[in-house]
C-alpha cells in the first residue's frame, strides 16, 4: 500500500466498471459516444447562439451559457476515460489521473448544484419581482453570482479531494466526508424548492390565464433540468444498501453523467415558442424563451 494515501499498491487503480456485463460494453460504448457528441454539439450551439444573438444577452441566457459550458467540462472530465476503458483491454487509471478526474468531477458537479440555485433565484426575481428585475439582476450582480458558483465548486472540491486521498477514511472521518458531500446536494435542493414554492404562490395569485403561461414557460425548462440532475443523485444517496446497490448506482451515475448533459440543450430549445418576439423587452421575460 502507498502509505499515508488512500491508493492502490502500484500507483494505479483497476476500474471494474461494467466488467460484470462484458456483452454490454460495446453497446454502452456506442450509446455513450452518441450522447457525448450530442452534449458537445448541443451545448456549443447554445453558447455560440447566446453570444451572437443580441436578443439573448439577458441574465437567463448568461447563466444558461455558464450551464452549457459547465456540462461540456463535466462530461469531458470523465467520459473520454470511460470510453477508453470500455473499448480497450486496459481498464486502469493512474493515481495522478484518478486525483485529477476526481477533483474536476467534484468541482464541476458542485458548481452545477450552486449554479442551478442561482438560476432558480433568477426565475424567482423574474416572476415575483418583475418590476424590479432589471435592478436586481444587473450585469455586475449576475457576473458575481456566476463567479461565486465556480469558486465555491472548485474550493469545495479541493477540500474534498484532499480529504479523500490524503486522510485515512475511517471512523468519524468517513462520516465527515459524507456529511460534507450531502450538504452541497441538500442545501441547493432546499433553496431551489423554496424559490419555486414562492413562484408557485405568486402564480396562483394571478387571475389571468394568459399571465400564467409566461411563468410556466420560463420556469418549466429549468425545473425539468433540476429534476434530471437531482433525482438520480438522491437515488444514489438514499437507496438502501443491498447486493445490487453498487450495480444500480453505476447505471444511475451513468445517467446523470452522460444522459442529463445531453438533454439540457434539447429541453431549453424546445421552449423557444415562449419567446416574446418583437417585444424588445427581454427583461420582462428574461429567459427569452
Amino acid at each position: 500500500m502507498m502509505m499515508g494515501k488512500n491508493a492502490s499498491s502500484e500507483g494505479y487503480f483497476v476500474l471494474l466498471g461494467f466488467s460484470h456485463w462484458p456483452h454490454l460494453e460495446v453497446v454502452l460504448f456506442v450509446l455513450i459516444l452518441m450522447f457525448y457528441l450530442m452534449t458537445l454539439i448541443g451545448n456549443l450551439f447554445i453558447i455560440v447562439l447566446s453570444y451572437l444573438d443580441a436578443h439573448l444577452h439577458t441574465p437567463m441566457y448568461f447563466f444558461l451559457s455558464n450551464l452549457s459550458f459547465l456540462d461540456l467540462c463535466y462530461t469531458t472530465s470523465s467520459i473520454p476515460q470511460l470510453l477508453v476503458n470500455l473499448w480497450g483491454p486496459e481498464k486502469t487509471i493512474s493515481y495522478a489521473g484518478c486525483m485529477i478526474q476526481l477533483y474536476f468531477v467534484l468541482a464541476l458537479g458542485t458548481t452545477e448544484c450552486v449554479l442551478l440555485v442561482v438560476m432558480s433565484y433568477d426565475r424567482y426575481a423574474a416572476v415575483c419581482r418583475p418590476l424590479h428585475y432589471t435592478v436586481i439582476m444587473n450585469p455586475r450582480f449576475c457576473h458575481l453570482l456566476a463567479v461565486a458558483s465556480w469558486v465555491s465548486g472548485f474550493t469545495n472540491s479541493a477540500l474534498h479531494s484532499s480529504f479523500t486521498f490524503w486522510v485515512p477514511l475511517c471512523g468519524h472521518r468517513q462520516l465527515t466526508l459524507l456529511v460534507t458531500s450531502s450538504i452541497f446536494v441538500l442545501i441547493p435542493l432546499i433553496l431551489i424548492l423554496s424559490s419555486y414554492g414562492a413562484i408557485a404562490w405568486a402564480v396562483l395569485r394571478m387571475q389571468s390565464s394568459t399571465r400564467l403561461q409566461r411563468p410556466f414557460g420560463t420556469c418549466g425548462a429549468h425545473l425539468m433540468v433540476v429534476s434530471l440532475f437531482f433525482i438520480p443523485i438522491l437515488c444514489i444517496y438514499l437507496q438502501p444498501p443491498s447486493e445490487n446497490s453498487q450495480d444500480q448506482g453505476k447505471f444511475i451515475a451513468l445517467f446523470y453523467t452522460v444522459v442529463t448533459p445531453s438533454l439540457n440543450p434539447l429541453i431549453y430549445t424546445q421552449k423557444q415558442r415562449y419567446r416574446l418576439l418583437g417585444s424588445g423587452n427581454d427583461f420582462v421575460n428574461p429567459m427569452g424563451i
